[in-house]
């Protein structure tokens, strides 16, 4: 079966990309740099051009097969650098919502069609004080407010028509992914490794956190299962506070943390981007992946941890 990726070479991409390889998939993996999916994958994978906005292009690409293909999502800004200017906000919604609508219109003028569609999104979705007004977070919690919520639903929403065109459309909505070489981790540990680490403003905020490769196989899971349809909260059952995972982390690092980062600072320093994400309480819950029978490697955090950290050669000790 043919799977096409968009999204290939970010931190979670390129790791789905080997996966579906592994897995005896035909991988097409599109970019506006084809030379650098080459570079990355050599002959593992098809590299094909698309700039994220030609429906045509897209159309094209989703043709050049006997049988109709899987679509994996992925493509949208780094949310996670630079200062949230009003440009930056653009490209984060226009990144994710333009390339959504492209999909949606490429899948329509293609002539072979979707087999299914796996659409990136984000537990963001229910809003940065979401477990202020739900002790647990499911799929079916309601929509938050603020500009992630909105960009996430938007996003999610540019593609659903095709569920009512006889795609199968799963939504996956990604937590904190903990994994080597970026995400959350990649940020934190610079401050760790100086003994400038600690919690993030109270440290009472619940953080949902995902194990890179339990995100990987989830995606392939989505991927695979006939089954899997609606939204899916891509999170380890074992979400914890701030606090308690900045002391896990410390501990893993045999480095003290104590140095609390104060709301005020970051708010001055991040602007909104801290009050969506570094401040953002949400405790998801994977219940529909749970019972579609998926099995989390990494449930809990300190194995995970323990994993991420031993992999780059920073595991000091067992966190307690």
């Amino acid at each position: 079966m043919r799977v096409v990726v968009t999204g290939g070479t970010g931190f979670i991409g390129r790791r789905l990309c080997i996966r579906l390889v592994e897995r005896g998939f035909d991988v097409v993996v599109t970019s506006r740099n084809t030379k650098q999916v080459e570079q990355l994958f050599g002959q593992t994978v098809v590299a094909a051009h698309w700039d994220g906005r030609d429906a045509d292009e897209l159309a094209k690409i989703l043709d050049d097969g006997r049988r109709p293909a899987t679509l994996v999502n992925l493509l949208g800004e780094n949310i996670g650098t630079g200062r949230w200017t009003e440009k930056k906000k653009r490209r984060i919604r226009d990144s994710r919502v333009k390339a959504g609508k492209a999909v949606q219109a490429a899948v329509e003028n293609s002539s072979l069609g979707l087999k299914a569609l796996v659409q990136g999104s984000a537990i963001g979705l229910y809003g940065a004080d979401a477990s202020l007004r739900d002790d647990q977070i499911i799929e079916d919690s309601a929509p938050g407010s603020g500009f992630l919520a909105q960009v996430c639903e938007d996003w999610e929403a540019s593609v659903s028509r095709l569920a009512t065109r006889g795609v199968r459309v799963a939504y996956a909505r990604t937590g904190a992914v903990l994994g080597a070489g970026g995400g959350m981790l990649g940020a934190m540990l610079p401050a760790f490794r100086w003994c400038l680490g600690g919690p993030i403003g109270s440290g009472e905020q619940w953080l949902s956190w995902i194990h890179l490769r339990d995100e990987v196989e989830a995606l392939t899971f989505l991927v695979e299962r006939d089954e899997a349809e609606g939204a899916f909260n891509l999170c380890a059952p074992g979400a914890v506070c701030m606090e308690e995972f900045s002391k896990m982390l410390g501990a893993a690092l045999r480095r003290p943390s104590w140095f609390r980062v104060p709301e005020w600072l970051l708010r001055l320093g991040a602007g909104e981007m801290a009050e969506e994400m570094l401040l953002a309480s949400q405790r998801a819950w994977p219940e529909r992946l749970l019972q579609c029978g998926f099995d989390f490697r990494y449930p809990e955090l300190r194995d995970a941890l323990c994993q991420v950290l031993g992999e780059q050669g920073l595991l000091r000790a067992q966190p307690a």
